[in-house]
Protein backbone atom coordinates (compact mmCIF):
# COMPACT_ATOMS: atom_id res chain seq x y z
CA UNK A 1 0.00 0.00 0.00
CA UNK A 2 1.24 3.46 -0.72
CA UNK A 3 2.11 5.26 2.00
CA UNK A 4 0.24 8.66 2.95
CA UNK A 5 1.63 11.44 1.37
CA UNK A 6 2.88 13.99 4.26
CA UNK A 7 0.66 16.40 3.17
CA UNK A 8 -1.97 14.90 2.83
CA UNK A 9 -5.43 16.45 4.70
CA UNK A 10 -6.79 14.54 6.96
CA UNK A 11 -10.26 13.00 6.92
CA UNK A 12 -11.76 15.30 9.45
CA UNK A 13 -10.58 18.59 7.58
CA UNK A 14 -12.10 16.77 3.98
CA UNK A 15 -15.28 16.83 5.35
CA UNK A 16 -15.69 20.02 6.76
CA UNK A 17 -14.06 21.75 3.38
CA UNK A 18 -16.79 19.49 1.68
CA UNK A 19 -19.34 21.01 3.67
CA UNK A 20 -17.97 24.67 3.30
CA UNK A 21 -18.45 23.97 -0.66
CA UNK A 22 -22.15 23.40 0.05
CA UNK A 23 -23.18 26.37 2.06
CA UNK A 24 -20.92 28.31 -0.18
CA UNK A 25 -22.85 27.13 -3.20
CA UNK A 26 -26.77 26.82 -1.15
CA UNK A 27 -25.67 30.79 -0.15
CA UNK A 28 -25.14 31.47 -3.69
CA UNK A 29 -28.03 29.56 -5.18
CA UNK A 30 -30.58 31.54 -2.51
CA UNK A 31 -29.29 34.79 -2.93
CA UNK A 32 -30.32 34.48 -6.65
CA UNK A 33 -34.03 34.39 -5.45
CA UNK A 34 -33.73 37.98 -4.25
CA UNK A 35 -32.76 38.98 -7.54
CA UNK A 36 -35.39 37.88 -9.70
CA UNK A 37 -37.83 40.35 -10.62
CA UNK A 38 -38.41 42.12 -13.84
CA UNK A 39 -35.26 40.96 -15.84
CA UNK A 40 -36.21 37.67 -15.40
CA UNK A 41 -40.10 38.53 -16.65
CA UNK A 42 -38.38 40.01 -19.38
CA UNK A 43 -36.49 37.15 -20.52
CA UNK A 44 -39.34 34.52 -20.28
CA UNK A 45 -41.74 37.01 -22.35
CA UNK A 46 -38.79 37.69 -25.04
CA UNK A 47 -38.63 34.12 -25.69
CA UNK A 48 -42.34 33.42 -25.90
CA UNK A 49 -43.38 36.49 -27.75
CA UNK A 50 -40.33 35.14 -30.80
CA UNK A 51 -41.73 32.36 -32.98
CA UNK A 52 -37.98 31.01 -33.63
CA UNK A 53 -35.92 28.38 -31.24
CA UNK A 54 -33.58 29.45 -28.33
CA UNK A 55 -29.75 29.04 -29.18
CA UNK A 56 -27.60 28.71 -26.27
CA UNK A 57 -24.49 29.62 -26.14
CA UNK A 58 -20.87 29.70 -23.94
CA UNK A 59 -17.43 28.52 -24.22
CA UNK A 60 -15.61 26.93 -20.79
CA UNK A 61 -17.42 25.76 -17.80
CA UNK A 62 -19.96 28.16 -18.79
CA UNK A 63 -20.00 26.23 -22.37
CA UNK A 64 -21.08 22.94 -20.33
CA UNK A 65 -23.79 24.52 -18.35
CA UNK A 66 -25.12 26.05 -21.62
CA UNK A 67 -25.37 22.47 -23.29
CA UNK A 68 -26.87 21.38 -20.24
CA UNK A 69 -29.69 24.67 -20.61
CA UNK A 70 -30.24 23.86 -23.85
CA UNK A 71 -31.13 20.03 -23.39
CA UNK A 72 -33.53 21.24 -20.08
CA UNK A 73 -35.19 23.56 -22.92
CA UNK A 74 -35.65 21.67 -25.47
CA UNK A 75 -37.10 18.80 -23.50
CA UNK A 76 -39.48 21.21 -21.22
CA UNK A 77 -41.58 22.61 -24.50
CA UNK A 78 -38.96 25.53 -26.09
CA UNK A 79 -37.16 23.92 -28.77
CA UNK A 80 -33.58 24.90 -28.49
CA UNK A 81 -30.07 23.85 -29.23
CA UNK A 82 -26.47 24.56 -28.16
CA UNK A 83 -23.64 26.10 -30.43
CA UNK A 84 -20.33 26.33 -29.12
CA UNK A 85 -19.45 29.84 -29.19
CA UNK A 86 -15.64 29.35 -30.76
CA UNK A 87 -17.48 27.57 -33.32
CA UNK A 88 -19.85 30.36 -33.99
CA UNK A 89 -17.59 32.47 -35.66
CA UNK A 90 -16.92 30.24 -38.07
CA UNK A 91 -20.17 29.22 -39.76
CA UNK A 92 -22.34 28.00 -37.10
CA UNK A 93 -23.83 31.79 -36.75
CA UNK A 94 -25.62 30.68 -40.01
CA UNK A 95 -28.05 28.46 -37.78
CA UNK A 96 -29.34 31.80 -36.48
CA UNK A 97 -32.48 33.61 -37.95
CA UNK A 98 -34.23 36.67 -36.93
CA UNK A 99 -36.86 35.40 -35.04
CA UNK A 100 -34.44 33.39 -32.73
CA UNK A 101 -33.45 33.94 -29.37
CA UNK A 102 -29.47 33.85 -28.25
CA UNK A 103 -28.73 33.11 -24.38
CA UNK A 104 -24.89 33.45 -23.52
CA UNK A 105 -23.28 32.62 -20.64
CA UNK A 106 -20.03 33.98 -18.96
CA UNK A 107 -19.68 34.38 -15.79
CA UNK A 108 -17.40 37.45 -16.12
CA UNK A 109 -19.31 38.69 -19.16
CA UNK A 110 -15.87 39.25 -21.02
CA UNK A 111 -15.29 35.99 -23.20
CA UNK A 112 -13.45 36.98 -25.46
CA UNK A 113 -15.67 34.59 -28.19
CA UNK A 114 -18.63 35.06 -27.32
CA UNK A 115 -18.26 39.13 -27.44
CA UNK A 116 -17.18 38.63 -31.22
CA UNK A 117 -20.62 37.30 -31.90
CA UNK A 118 -22.82 39.87 -30.60
CA UNK A 119 -22.42 42.24 -33.22
CA UNK A 120 -23.41 39.55 -35.90
CA UNK A 121 -26.27 38.00 -33.66
CA UNK A 122 -27.76 41.60 -33.27
CA UNK A 123 -26.87 42.06 -37.24
CA UNK A 124 -29.15 39.07 -37.94
CA UNK A 125 -32.13 39.86 -36.04
CA UNK A 126 -31.90 37.78 -33.23
CA UNK A 127 -32.47 39.07 -29.78
CA UNK A 128 -29.78 38.10 -26.80
CA UNK A 129 -30.01 37.65 -23.33
CA UNK A 130 -27.02 37.52 -21.19
CA UNK A 131 -26.58 35.54 -18.18
CA UNK A 132 -23.64 36.47 -16.36
CA UNK A 133 -21.85 37.01 -13.04
CA UNK A 134 -21.53 40.70 -14.12
CA UNK A 135 -23.83 43.04 -14.42
CA UNK A 136 -21.14 45.86 -15.87
CA UNK A 137 -19.66 43.44 -18.27
CA UNK A 138 -19.77 43.95 -21.87
CA UNK A 139 -21.70 41.21 -22.29
CA UNK A 140 -24.50 42.55 -20.39
CA UNK A 141 -24.70 45.73 -21.73
CA UNK A 142 -25.33 44.37 -24.93
CA UNK A 143 -27.89 42.39 -24.19
CA UNK A 144 -31.63 42.78 -24.99
CA UNK A 145 -32.28 41.30 -21.09
CA UNK A 146 -29.45 40.64 -18.61
CA UNK A 147 -29.62 37.99 -15.81
CA UNK A 148 -27.79 38.32 -12.77
CA UNK A 149 -25.85 35.10 -11.98
CA UNK A 150 -23.38 36.80 -9.38
CA UNK A 151 -21.92 35.30 -6.88
CA UNK A 152 -20.13 36.85 -3.59
CA UNK A 153 -16.98 33.89 -3.66
CA UNK A 154 -16.31 30.38 -5.27
CA UNK A 155 -16.53 27.58 -3.40
CA UNK A 156 -12.76 26.54 -4.78
CA UNK A 157 -10.15 27.54 -1.66
CA UNK A 158 -8.33 29.38 -4.12
CA UNK A 159 -11.57 31.11 -4.62
CA UNK A 160 -10.57 30.85 -8.40
CA UNK A 161 -12.21 27.47 -10.03
CA UNK A 162 -15.77 28.04 -11.27
CA UNK A 163 -17.35 26.65 -8.96
CA UNK A 164 -20.46 28.37 -7.17
CA UNK A 165 -20.34 30.74 -9.99
CA UNK A 166 -21.95 27.50 -12.17
CA UNK A 167 -24.01 26.29 -9.71
CA UNK A 168 -25.61 29.61 -9.85
CA UNK A 169 -25.65 29.94 -13.42
CA UNK A 170 -27.37 26.28 -13.52
CA UNK A 171 -29.92 26.60 -11.38
CA UNK A 172 -30.79 30.39 -13.18
CA UNK A 173 -30.93 28.37 -15.76
CA UNK A 174 -33.45 26.15 -14.58
CA UNK A 175 -35.74 28.46 -13.05
CA UNK A 176 -36.07 30.29 -16.78
CA UNK A 177 -36.47 26.30 -18.02
CA UNK A 178 -39.43 25.69 -15.19
CA UNK A 179 -40.82 29.36 -15.76
CA UNK A 180 -41.07 28.74 -19.60
CA UNK A 181 -42.56 25.49 -19.23
CA UNK A 182 -45.46 26.62 -16.96
CA UNK A 183 -46.42 29.63 -19.25
CA UNK A 184 -46.51 27.50 -22.13
CA UNK A 185 -49.00 24.93 -20.38
CA UNK A 186 -46.71 21.74 -20.48
CA UNK A 187 -48.11 19.06 -18.90
CA UNK A 188 -47.23 15.60 -18.15
CA UNK A 189 -48.54 14.31 -21.40
CA UNK A 190 -46.08 16.97 -23.31
CA UNK A 191 -43.12 15.58 -21.19
CA UNK A 192 -43.76 11.98 -21.88
CA UNK A 193 -43.61 12.76 -25.70
CA UNK A 194 -40.92 14.46 -25.12
CA UNK A 195 -38.86 11.43 -23.28
CA UNK A 196 -40.68 8.18 -25.35
CA UNK A 197 -37.55 5.94 -25.13
CA UNK A 198 -37.49 6.31 -20.51
CA UNK A 199 -38.99 5.27 -17.70
CA UNK A 200 -40.56 8.52 -17.21
CA UNK A 201 -42.25 8.29 -21.05
CA UNK A 202 -43.18 4.87 -19.94
CA UNK A 203 -44.95 5.77 -16.45
CA UNK A 204 -46.74 8.97 -18.83
CA UNK A 205 -47.78 7.41 -22.15
CA UNK A 206 -48.67 3.87 -21.13
CA UNK A 207 -52.15 2.56 -20.62
CA UNK A 208 -53.85 -0.45 -19.00
CA UNK A 209 -55.04 -1.94 -22.00
CA UNK A 210 -52.01 -1.61 -23.51
CA UNK A 211 -50.18 -3.92 -20.72
CA UNK A 212 -53.20 -5.92 -19.28
CA UNK A 213 -54.26 -9.76 -20.53
CA UNK A 214 -57.27 -9.84 -23.05
CA UNK A 215 -60.60 -11.02 -21.70
CA UNK A 216 -60.05 -14.38 -23.73
CA UNK A 217 -56.95 -14.80 -21.32
CA UNK A 218 -58.92 -14.16 -18.34
CA UNK A 219 -59.60 -17.43 -16.37
CA UNK A 220 -63.58 -17.04 -15.42
CA UNK A 221 -66.13 -19.09 -13.99
CA UNK A 222 -69.71 -19.20 -13.02
CA UNK A 223 -71.26 -17.91 -9.75
CA UNK A 224 -71.91 -21.73 -9.07
CA UNK A 225 -68.87 -23.18 -10.14
CA UNK A 226 -67.22 -25.76 -7.62
CA UNK A 227 -64.04 -24.12 -6.22
CA UNK A 228 -61.96 -27.15 -7.44
CA UNK A 229 -63.33 -26.36 -11.31
CA UNK A 230 -62.32 -22.30 -10.03
CA UNK A 231 -59.05 -24.11 -9.24
CA UNK A 232 -58.12 -25.83 -12.45
CA UNK A 233 -59.35 -22.57 -14.32
CA UNK A 234 -56.59 -20.68 -12.02
CA UNK A 235 -54.14 -23.33 -13.01
CA UNK A 236 -54.81 -23.13 -16.72
CA UNK A 237 -54.61 -19.24 -16.74
CA UNK A 238 -51.41 -18.29 -15.84
CA UNK A 239 -53.05 -15.64 -13.50
CA UNK A 240 -53.03 -16.75 -9.76
CA UNK A 241 -57.08 -15.58 -10.07
CA UNK A 242 -60.52 -16.08 -11.53
CA UNK A 243 -62.85 -14.21 -12.07
CA UNK A 244 -66.16 -14.92 -11.28
CA UNK A 245 -68.63 -13.92 -13.33
CA UNK A 246 -72.31 -13.64 -13.67
CA UNK A 247 -74.64 -14.74 -17.10
CA UNK A 248 -73.39 -11.15 -17.96
CA UNK A 249 -70.21 -11.34 -17.72
CA UNK A 250 -70.02 -8.86 -15.12
CA UNK A 251 -67.88 -10.14 -11.95
CA UNK A 252 -69.65 -11.14 -8.60
CA UNK A 253 -66.04 -11.55 -7.17
CA UNK A 254 -62.53 -12.90 -7.73
CA UNK A 255 -60.64 -15.88 -6.26
CA UNK A 256 -56.84 -15.47 -5.74
CA UNK A 257 -54.24 -17.38 -4.09
CA UNK A 258 -54.35 -15.37 -0.99
CA UNK A 259 -57.97 -16.26 -1.19
CA UNK A 260 -56.90 -19.91 -1.34
CA UNK A 261 -54.65 -19.48 1.47
CA UNK A 262 -57.32 -17.85 3.50
CA UNK A 263 -59.44 -20.73 2.92
CA UNK A 264 -57.39 -23.29 3.47
CA UNK A 265 -56.61 -21.50 7.34
CA UNK A 266 -60.39 -21.43 8.30
CA UNK A 267 -60.43 -25.62 7.43
CA UNK A 268 -63.24 -25.46 4.58
CA UNK A 269 -63.03 -28.53 2.49
CA UNK A 270 -62.03 -27.51 -1.14
CA UNK A 271 -63.61 -30.69 -2.20
CA UNK A 272 -67.06 -29.64 -1.41
CA UNK A 273 -66.83 -25.59 -1.72
CA UNK A 274 -68.62 -23.64 -3.95
CA UNK A 275 -66.57 -20.99 -5.18
CA UNK A 276 -69.28 -18.50 -4.65
CA UNK A 277 -68.60 -19.18 -0.45
CA UNK A 278 -65.12 -18.06 -0.71
CA UNK A 279 -64.14 -15.64 -3.20
CA UNK A 280 -63.78 -12.23 -2.45
CA UNK A 281 -67.06 -10.13 -3.39
CA UNK A 282 -66.82 -6.85 -5.27
CA UNK A 283 -63.58 -7.11 -6.38
CA UNK A 284 -61.23 -3.98 -7.33
CA UNK A 285 -61.07 -2.58 -10.41
CA UNK A 286 -60.03 -0.37 -13.67
CA UNK A 287 -60.58 0.96 -17.04
CA UNK A 288 -58.92 0.24 -20.04
CA UNK A 289 -57.76 4.04 -20.75
CA UNK A 290 -56.29 4.57 -17.48
CA UNK A 291 -52.95 5.03 -16.92
CA UNK A 292 -50.51 1.73 -15.73
CA UNK A 293 -48.98 4.17 -13.29
CA UNK A 294 -52.55 4.32 -11.54
CA UNK A 295 -53.38 0.15 -11.71
CA UNK A 296 -49.60 0.40 -10.06
CA UNK A 297 -50.67 2.63 -7.52
CA UNK A 298 -53.84 1.11 -6.78
CA UNK A 299 -52.09 -2.57 -6.16
CA UNK A 300 -49.42 -1.26 -3.92
CA UNK A 301 -51.75 0.55 -2.27
CA UNK A 302 -54.18 -2.03 -1.89
CA UNK A 303 -51.49 -5.09 -1.25
CA UNK A 304 -53.28 -6.49 -4.29
CA UNK A 305 -51.39 -8.72 -7.20
CA UNK A 306 -53.96 -8.86 -9.66
CA UNK A 307 -56.67 -6.46 -10.58
CA UNK A 308 -59.76 -6.70 -13.12
CA UNK A 309 -60.36 -4.27 -16.40
CA UNK A 310 -63.67 -3.65 -16.82
CA UNK A 311 -65.27 -1.85 -19.64
CA UNK A 312 -67.97 1.04 -19.54
CA UNK A 313 -70.53 -1.78 -19.09
CA UNK A 314 -68.97 -3.35 -16.25
CA UNK A 315 -68.34 -6.08 -17.77
CA UNK A 316 -64.44 -7.85 -18.27
CA UNK A 317 -62.16 -6.44 -20.40
CA UNK A 318 -59.33 -7.87 -19.67
CA UNK A 319 -56.86 -8.35 -16.11
CA UNK A 320 -53.60 -7.34 -15.18
CA UNK A 321 -50.84 -8.73 -12.55
CA UNK A 322 -47.93 -6.70 -10.95
CA UNK A 323 -45.78 -9.08 -13.03
CA UNK A 324 -47.71 -7.33 -16.42
CA UNK A 325 -46.65 -3.94 -14.89
CA UNK A 326 -42.95 -5.14 -14.43
CA UNK A 327 -42.56 -6.81 -17.85
CA UNK A 328 -43.80 -3.63 -18.97
CA UNK A 329 -41.30 -1.57 -16.97
CA UNK A 330 -43.88 0.68 -15.02
CA UNK A 331 -42.93 -0.76 -12.16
Amino acid sequence: MDPIAPDAPSLPRVADLARRVLRIEAAAVLALAERIGTDFERAVQLILDRRGRVIVTGIGKSGHIARKFAATLASTGTPAYFVHAAEAAHGDLGMITPEDVVIALSNSGASEELLMIVPLVKRQGARLIALTGRPDSPLAREADVHLDAAVSEEACPLNLAPTASTTAALALSDALAVALLDARGFGADDFARSHPGGSLGRRLLTHVSDVMRPAGAVPVVAGDAALGEALLAMTRGGMGMTMVADAADRPLGIFTDGDLRRTLEKGIDVRCARIAEVMTANPRHIGPDALAVEAAEMMERLRISQLLVLDGDGRLAGALTTHDLMLAKVI
